[in-house]
């Protein structure tokens, strides 16, 4: 390898360039969608006009009105509160399910590439076995041996997630680890820790970032899924997914508020992610297939 290579500067890629213009239009307005669902789950406390766990038999199904902006629910409880409260147990569970994959996923990447060989074959190996279980089976399993909660499928979905970031990152990752600014930091005595920290992470962040997004998505459906079943989020906190499930029967009934407008929460809040994911790269980026 010449001096003239050694010498050159290690590549860095940018995180997307001029972030508007890749969004695009709808991007931009995906965004400052995704940006408000996050601010009114942050400002919650502030926000909400009643406490969302607490009502009265005398109040409920009560039409909008100007004490009840969206009416009340089966149990007299504000329908306006419990969807503020229920934006962050939904968005902070699909948070926590990106988070813990995008690492996990990440990881294993970046070993399988750097090492190769028996190494990348042994992650090849468990991955296709993680693909094996559907997400919300494992979901579903989990919880039957750990009980309900948020935490459990949280942290199942996670696991069920790894493999879809996985796969992708890692065939970015290998194209990467062909080029001349890799093995010009190996000649100079960096470890494959330090080259893959410091040199192949920051140039695949743009997939990681974009998969994250799309993943959210998807990780917002499971979620809700599984508080509809009755196995993620438990009343009476707040939750989007648990109040379809609660307002079903009154659905019914001929109130169908309940059910209404956390569905449409959650359709408005998983396209947001979607077109964002979609706009940033597409599911080659490491969304799910």
């Amino acid at each position: 390898m010449s001096a003239e290579t050694l010498a050159q500067p290690v590549r860095r890629r940018p995180l997307g360039g001029d972030l508007v213009e890749r969004l695009g239009p709808l991007g931009v307005v995906a965004a400052v969608v995704a940006g408000l669902l996050a601010l009114a789950a942050l400002l919650a406390p502030l926000l909400a006009p009643y406490d969302p766990t607490v009502g009265s038999i005398v109040q409920r199904y009560q039409v909008p009105s100007a004490e009840h902006l969206l009416g009340t629910d089966q149990s007299g409880r504000d329908l306006l509160s419990r969807l503020l409260y229920g934006a962050r147990t939904s968005l902070a569970g699909a948070a926590v399910v990106v988070l813990l994959a995008g690492a996990g996923g990440t990881a294993l990447a970046l070993v399988a590439t750097w090492f190769g060989g028996r190494v990348d074959a042994f992650v090849g190996r468990v991955l296709d076995l993680l693909f094996a279980f559907p997400n919300l089976l494992l979901a579903i399993l989990v919880v039957a041996v750990f009980g309900t909660g948020l935490g459990q499928v949280t942290v199942a979905l996670a696991l069920a997630y790894v493999p879809y970031t996985a796969r992708v990152l890692r065939s970015v990752a290998l194209r990467e680890r062909r080029l001349a600014y890799v093995q010009s930091a190996e000649l100079q005595g960096l470890s494959g820790m330090a080259v893959s920290g410091r040199h192949l992470l920051p140039n695949i962040a743009p997939q990681i970032l974009t998969g994250a997004a799309i993943n959210f998505g998807y990780a917002m459906i499971d979620l809700a899924a599984l508080s509809f079943l009755g196995l993620g989020v438990q009343p009476p906190t707040a939750d989007w997914g648990l109040m379809v499930s609660q307002g079903k029967d009154s659905l019914l009934q001929g109130y169908p508020q309940q059910s209404l407008l956390a569905g449409t929460c959650i359709v408005v809040a998983v396209a947001a992610f979607s077109v964002i994911g979609e706009r940033l790269g597409g599911r080659r980026a490491g969304g799910r297939a």
